[in-house]
């Protein structure tokens, strides 16, 4: 390593080591460029480290918790089962740190050079790194900025990791809340919500919309809403948190809501924790894009086009710097696409729909249009829907919650979305998402035979639904 103001020469340099930028780096070894990581914080990102899976290793054990305490119907009784929350928080490191570690591997067997610190540009080829052992200088002939997003900070509302939390302080818990209040219900709110709800926290959500998880389908966010309920969760709808104060015991939060005839009205909630979950931002600010002459709009993201190229082209960004769909599998195919532009093949980031996936109880998985959008486009749409309460599998599972609902142009049988509510959704919903892509008609679902009992005959079934011939759910009469 060449140190000092001498800079070291690389093919590509990859800002960010997230799931759009290790992907990237590895993808351009591979089609044999000479690649840079540069990693600030730890390999992996915040979707290894300090999200998707950390908040799924939560999940998974809270609701094991949960339906241990309602399994006597079926015959299986538990007594005396608890949590113990810094031995479930030693696991989930125990799953990081193996994730993140193959991955360090991966950039090692690839013959990445992976420098752990700080990236600036001060130049358009050039980077300072700015490492614990001191600033290295890179040159580059190529450039892809990964840098991600970081959970938006309200100014009533500071992350103190004690009283006021972000999502990586939700995570990392090791005494259980008595009141958890959540201010967003989005996906990331509602899921860690739903974590301690299932734990044995007070939980109370606030959203400033008329439902939680603003955009998804209200057939679907019904069911979800549902089962709060029953999990006896609050949930304030068109409601702000304007503010609170800490009494060392508590904090006491002022809320405010619409109230009848437009009016509204101040509340306060007392909480122990609270937990802010209102969006997250780009994490740009701080790179020096101007002097590489790389342009962002006005919130921060950068502009990019199908080949995830800036405005300077030697300069590529992925991920959630860009906006759009902010998921990690979005990022990892972005950054597929931008390390095979920079190797002269002819990639572009074109899907014809990206999957969402929402690890509430039950859980939201989507893909293509919904129901609205499909008309609001000027389809005639066709739907299908087949109830999990009528699937063998879902009834021995004893999760028997939710439906599929199909979506398809009523001309052509195209499907143009699935959508699916219920325990599995988030395994479920990659057949639709081939369905989406390959332009599948209704037809193609309906005439698939599917194994039984599994939970994917919902997905056959539906489009049977749809077209008019669905064996196990009755159809509307013919008049």
């Amino acid at each position: 390593m060449v140190v000092g103001d001498i800079a070291t020469g690389v093919d590509v340099a990859v800002i960010g080591g997230g799931p759009g930028g290790y992907v990237a780096a590895i993808r351009a070894a591979q089609t044999g460029k000479e690649v840079l990581l540069v990693e600030r914080e730890a390999l992996g990102g915040v979707c290894l480290n300090v999200g998707c899976i950390p908040s799924k290793a939560l999940i998974s054990v809270a609701s094991l918790y949960h339906r241990l305490q309602g399994e006597a119907e079926r015959g299986l009784v538990v007594d005396g089962a608890r949590v113990d929350l810094e031995k479930l928080q030693a696991w989930k490191r125990g799953v990081v740190e193996r994730l993140t570690g193959g991955v360090a591997q991966l950039c090692k067997g690839n013959d990445i050079l992976v420098a752990m610190g700080t990236a600036t540009f001060t130049g358009p080829n050039q980077i300072i790194v700015e490492t614990a052992g001191g600033a290295e200088h890179y040159k580059f002939d190529q450039a892809i900025i990964a840098t991600g997003s970081r959970p938006i900070e309200l100014p009533a509302f500071p992350f103190d990791g004690r009283r006021i939390l972000s999502s990586t302080d939700a995570l990392a818990l090791t005494e259980l809340p008595e009141h958890l209040l959540v201010i967003g219900g989005g996906y990331i709110g509602l899921e860690l919500g739903t974590v301690y709800a299932k734990l044995g926290s007070r939980v109370t959500v606030v959203e400033m919309m008329d439902q939680i998880l603003p955009g998804s389908d209200p057939d679907l966010v019904q069911v979800v809403a549902r089962k709060l309920r029953r999990l006896g969760v609050e949930v304030h709808l068109r409601t702000r948190a304007e503010g609170f104060e800490d009494d060392g015991r508590v904090a006491r939060v002022r809320l405010t809501r619409e109230a009848a005839g437009g009016k509204e009205e101040t509340f306060t909630v007392e909480a122990d924790r609270v937990l802010v979950s209102v969006g997250r931002r780009p994490n740009s600010e701080s790179l020096g894009l101007d002097r590489a002459g790389v342009q962002v709009d006005e919130r921060g993201f950068i502009p990019v086009d199908e080949q995830m190229r800036t405005n300077v082209p030697h300069i590529f960004a992925i991920g959630d710097v860009v906006g759009g769909a902010m998921l990690a599998h979005a990022a990892s195919h972005e950054g597929i696409v931008a390390a095979e532009v920079i190797a002269g093949e002819p990639a572009a980031f074109e899907p014809a729909a990206i999957p969402a996936v929402i690890f509430t109880d039950p859980e939201i998985a989507s893909v293509g249009l919904t129901e609205a959008q499909a008309e609001v486009q000027g389809y005639e749409v066709l739907v299908g829907r087949f109830p999990f309460a009528a699937s063998g599998r879902a009834l021995t599972t004893g999760e028997s919650e939710g439906f599929v609902k199909v979506v398809a142009d009523a001309a052509s049988h195209v499907v143009l979305g699935v959508h699916i509510v219920g325990a599995g959704a988030s395994d479920l919903i990659s057949e639709g998402v081939l369905a989406v892509e390959m332009a599948a008609r209704l037809e193609d679902l309906a005439l698939t035979i599917h194994p039984h009992p599994t939970l994917p005959e919902a997905i056959m079934e539906a489009a049977e639904a749809a077209l008019g011939r669905a064996i196990h759910v009755l159809l509307p009469k013919k008049r």
